[in-house]
């Protein structure tokens, strides 16, 4: 089963509602009435989060904070997942990388070797 459609549609949604999210948001708050009585005489949806701040706040900036939770733990995770070390097997190295580890090795098994007999002492 093939998830990478499946990531980008939800990447894409959620960039779409959070855009709409915060638009509307924007919105609200720009043309917010100077008095009652113009806010009471306005029409539509934008009127009504004026006039019902609780709605607003269970219909917008909830879920625009539970959004932001949501990116902030998914970044997390898919830079854990990136940077995680990987197991590197010997068939992974290309010849110049075996001479060298195998260099390093006989260097690190001769300086224990010269090691031993001064820690008998």
């Amino acid at each position: 089963m093939k998830k990478k459609p499946l990531y980008i549609a939800l990447f894409a949604l959620d960039i779409i509602a959070t855009i709409f999210l915060f638009v509307v948001s924007i919105i609200m708050l720009a043309t917010m009435p100077a008095n009652m009585a113009e806010l009471n005489a306005g029409e539509g949806f934008i009127n009504y989060l004026q006039r019902n701040p609780t709605i607003f706040l269970v219909a917008f900036v909830i879920p625009l904070f539970l959004l932001l939770a949501a990116n902030i733990v998914i970044l997390v995770w898919y830079v854990k997942k990136v940077t995680a070390a990987k197991k590197v097997t010997v068939k992974d190295l290309s010849a110049e990388e075996k001479e060298a580890l195998r260099k390093e090795l006989l260097k690190d098994i001769a300086k224990e070797n010269s090691e031993e007999p001064n820690q008998e002492n």
